[in-house]
């Protein structure tokens, strides 16, 4: 049995920060189209089931072409089953209005449910409240002799959750007979130990939709045979974000810049996103201009953003002695009750200005 366990999807997302409208709304379909995508290979390899662990959808409005696009995902493909357990944003059911729910179509409940599969396979889901998130993990009753599969979506406790109520405890969840415990919210993929029988996963969300989501988004293919359970993570998205860090520390020139950032950027797609974060200290006559580089690498890929955060490299005793203007200008600033930030600032554009430059 092969298994498709997914989550974090939101679609609907607006996705507007960072990002034209044009750009926004394109994004949007991506992540629909990679959704689909996502189906059509697993039917390919003969998935049976796919597990939708929380925030299918972005918020409350879900658009009719979002609502359709899953629906329509779900009929296509009869043979398989899909198991949709709500998350935090799926604050409104995109059935509730439907006059017939798919028959391949399983939910959950805010106590624990449960569905048998073939191949001695039981997936058991719940949907974590406010009423429910203290005694769940409690009254959680598992067959040893299946394979046995939870879903849940929530931050685990021992992990940063902020009030019980937003996730579960992985320590109340160990020797339950759990063999695979899927997770969703958290939106990068990781693995580990659960105890000596099974295992906790987040699967990450299937694109990132930002550079706070950056690094190889996808899902993870579960298969089940002869009684045992294994899994991978498989890359999927169109399109990746990148955050770098790039010292440019003792360049002195705009060309000598844009060589460095082009060795940082040579392994990376044009269909791409790209933040580049520039770091170091450099002189105060260094041609480093971060609005320019982005004009000058904005066409190169998706999408590129550059953020300026070197530290200019000033040291009083350098113009102690200094009787040019620029060396006054340098003792006055320095001397001054401004913060070092906007010391920095003035420095820099002061000294630019005495060289000539606008």
């Amino acid at each position: 049995m092969k298994l498709i366990h997914c989550a974090d999807l939101h679609l609907d997302s607006r996705m507007e920060t960072g990002l034209t409208k044009e750009k926004a709304k394109e994004r949007r379909l991506e992540l629909l189209r990679t959704f689909t995508q996502m189906v059509e290979q697993g039917a390919a390899e003969g998935v049976d089931a796919v597990l939708l662990c929380g925030d299918l959808f972005d918020a409350r409005t879900i658009s009719a072409r979002a609502r359709n696009c899953v629906l329509d995902a779900v009929r296509q493909h009869p043979g398989m089953r899909f198991y949709y357990l709500q998350g935090n944003h799926d604050q409104n059911s995109f059935l509730r209005d439907l006059d017939e729910v798919p028959e391949n179509l399983k939910t959950f409940d805010p106590d624990w449910t449960s569905y048998e599969e073939e191949d001695g396979v039981t997936i058991t889901g719940a949907e974590i409240t406010d009423e429910t998130a203290d005694a769940l993990t409690e009254r959680l009753i598992l067959d040893a002799e299946r394979v046995n599969i939870v879903m849940l979506h929530g931050q685990v406790t021992e992990y940063g959750a902020k009030r019980q109520t937003e996730g579960f405890s992985l320590r109340k969840l160990k020797n339950r007979n759990i063999d695979y415990l899927a997770l969703g919210h958290i939106h990068s993929y990781r693995k580990e130990r659960l105890d000596e029988r099974g295992v906790w996963c987040y699967s990450g969300c299937l694109e990132g939709r930002g550079f706070d989501e950056c690094g190889e988004k996808g899902y993870v293919l579960l298969e089940v045979k002869d009684g045992r359970l294994s899994s991978e993570f498989v890359p999927f998205a169109c399109r990746r974000f990148h955050e770098m860090h790039v010292d440019v520390s003792n360049l002195l020139t705009q060309e000598e810049i844009r060589r460095a950032l082009r060795r940082e950027l040579q392994e990376i797609p044009p269909t791409d996103a790209v933040k580049l974060v520039l770091t170091g200290e450099t002189s105060p006559e260094a041609e480093k201009d971060a609005a320019a580089i982005e004009k000058w690498l904005e066409n190169d890929y998706y999408l590129l953003k550059v953020k300026d955060e070197t530290r200019l490299a000033i040291h009083p005793e350098d113009y102690q002695y200094d009787v040019s203007l620029k060396g006054e200008f340098v003792r006055l600033v320095l001397a001054s009750r401004l913060s070092a930030t906007d010391k920095e600032q003035v420095l820099r554009l002061g000294i630019r200005a005495l060289a000539g430059e606008d």
